[in-house]
């Protein structure tokens, strides 16, 4: 499990990120919102854990740029001291899971950031899109110059995490981990979908989108 960390107090981050790190977990650390929004945009996480008060970009701002322009579905969660009733809206309005006040108790947040991980990515931000290929995520359309494309689920899960790191490459394990989380599959399962994926998104088109990277995994190229 991987979590990004959002906290403009180095301390809390470190703390935090000892505790997680004990349970298991991996973990990135950004101290302001800007950070925050570039290392979304290249890594994957399960979970973000946000603070509010930050310099360069707070964190009701740094989440609404996630949500509606990265169309970043990592559950979020605001850790935050800000207490009032018009605090939380605006944290679940911008697109928050949930919202845990500070001071608070290690075991509670590393329990609600477990719940949130089982939950798996939001399915009701945007889209996902590079170059002419596009995923609705709300009703798994899957297009390619507009044109519509047939996938089975497996090969829809693979390019969407093809998509959201693109043009990136994204290694063989981190695809198997992603689609088959800890029921890995035989070891030609993952080269099958890639052939039909392939298959799928190509067929018709002059210039292939998907890229094999020999000895490191896959992207979606433009």
């Amino acid at each position: 499990m991987k979590i990004l960390i959002v906290d403009d107090s180095h301390n809390v981050a470190e703390t935090i990120a000892d505790y997680l790190e004990l349970e298991g977990m991996t973990i990135d650390c950004a101290y302001h919102g800007e950070a925050a929004l570039k290392l979304a945009a290249k890594q994957h996480y399960d979970v973000i854990i946000m603070d509010i008060m930050m310099p360069k970009v707070d964190g009701i701002t740094a989440v609404k740029k996630l949500r509606q322009e990265q169309f970043c579905n990592t559950p979020i969660l605001f850790l935050t001291a800000k207490d009032s009733l018009d605090d939380k809206v605006a944290a679940f309005e911008a697109g928050g899971d949930d919202y845990l006040l500070k001071p608070f108790a290690m075991q509670e947040l590393s329990l609600r950031v477990k719940a949130l991980a089982s939950r798996g990515p939001r399915q009701d931000i945007g889209q996902l899109s590079f170059a002419d290929i596009t995923i609705n995520t709300q009703t798994d359309e899957v297009t390619r110059a507009g044109v519509a494309l047939k996938l089975s689920r497996i090969q829809r899960q693979i390019l969407k995490e093809l998509l959201r790191h693109a043009p990136a490459i994204v290694s063989r394990q981190e695809l198997t981990d992603s689609v088959w989380g800890d029921d890995e599959p035989s070891s030609d399962a993952l080269r099958s979908h890639i052939y039909g994926l392939r298959s799928a998104i190509d067929k018709g088109f002059e210039q292939s989108r998907l890229e094999t990277i020999h000895g490191q995994g896959y992207r979606i190229k433009a």
